[in-house]
């Protein structure tokens, strides 16, 4: 098992609203690790405390209670900081500076040799595929653009840890596959990356291990494969030819039945109940077109999960109060 470079235990922030001083719990009680190499989906709905959690990670916000160490370090220590690269949410540049500047900026504030950004910037341009653009102001740039000049300003200094808070958000489908491409790119390179989200497919796409927080504790921690159940959660059935008294037996059986083309697609809950459904469908001759098995998705244990810790309706209950 690699080493773990990021950790929390009971990491807690509570805030203080209002003119009553309302308390606001946004993070409890928070246990993470983050292992050296890896890419780690920091998930939650929105308001669900990962902006806050980064916050105190990076040492713009105190913790109201618990702990937290980079690289075995107490997250205070300016050595241990050296090592880490974050990009907020929605990061605001100076948006008169082309990415060359802004990426020579930040590093002379890190304390970089001009020697050391003449051979940096380019390679950083090159790996977010900003090189044709580097000369532009980024006022000219789509928001896809400017996260990925953010995630270059985060590598400026060479981070080992590279924090990303939303680096998806608000993106179109091709901003995303861009910021997905460079997030590859970091870990081929031997960089840990931490990153929030709300994007669910994203998430799964991309990461070796997940954190679901919710209602701001931490619900789930592990990989996917782990997380999610093994079995199918509904198998569809897709056949033609069916003897029309096979196919009213099918009918009442199945949890749902669609026309297909001059079939029926049949969708059953249990594997088993469809295994005996295609049996059937053999002997009787008929044409088996296709047989889909539906496993649990990262979205169907985020839901889970939400309703199991009553943050979200259970499925049909809309109906059920419209």
């Amino acid at each position: 098992m690699s080493e773990a470079i990021l950790t929390t235990e009971k990491l807690t922030k509570r805030f203080r609203l209002g003119l009553r001083r309302r308390e606001v719990r946004a993070v409890e009680d928070l246990d993470l690790c983050v292992r050296r190499g890896e890419i780690y989906g920091f998930l939650g709905p929105n308001g669900a405390g990962k902006s806050t959690t980064i916050k105190m990670l990076v040492g713009l916000v105190r913790p109201t209670s618990g702990t937290a160490r980079l690289f075995g370090e107490p997250i205070t220590s300016r050595r241990a900081r050296r090592r880490l690269g974050y990009l907020p949410e929605n990061p605001y540049f100076h948006d008169f500076l082309t990415a060359r500047q802004l990426l020579h900026f930040h590093g002379r504030l890190c304390g970089l040799s001009a020697g050391d950004l003449a051979d940096r910037v380019p390679r950083l341009l090159d790996l977010v595929g900003l090189t044709k653009a580097a000369d532009l102001p980024l006022r000219r740039y789509s928001k896809g653009m400017v996260q990925r000049a953010g995630i270059a300003q985060a590598l400026i200094a060479d981070p080992d840890l590279v924090i990303l808070d939303e680096p998806m958000s608000g993106l179109d489908p091709i901003g995303r596959k861009d910021v997905r491409d460079v997030i590859f790119r970091l870990k081929e390179e031997g960089k840990t990356i931490f990153f929030s989200s709300h994007i669910l497919p994203d998430v799964e796409a991309i990461c070796d291990r997940v954190g679901l927080l919710l209602g701001g504790r931490l619900r789930e921690e592990g990989r996917l494969e782990d997380l999610l159940s093994a079995g199918a959660r509904a198998v569809d059935v897709v056949a033609e030819g069916i003897p029309e008294r096979l196919a009213a037996e099918l009918s009442q059986r199945a949890d749902r039945v669609l026309p297909k083309g001059s079939g029926l697609a049949l969708t059953f809950a249990e594997e088993a109940e469809a295994d005996r459904a295609v049996a059937a469908l053999a002997a009787a001759g008929a044409r088996i077109v296709s047989v889909a098995r539906h496993r649990e998705s990262l979205e169907d244990l985020f839901v889970r999960r939400a309703q199991e810790t009553g943050l979200a309706r259970p499925r049909g209950a809309e109906r059920a109060v419209a």
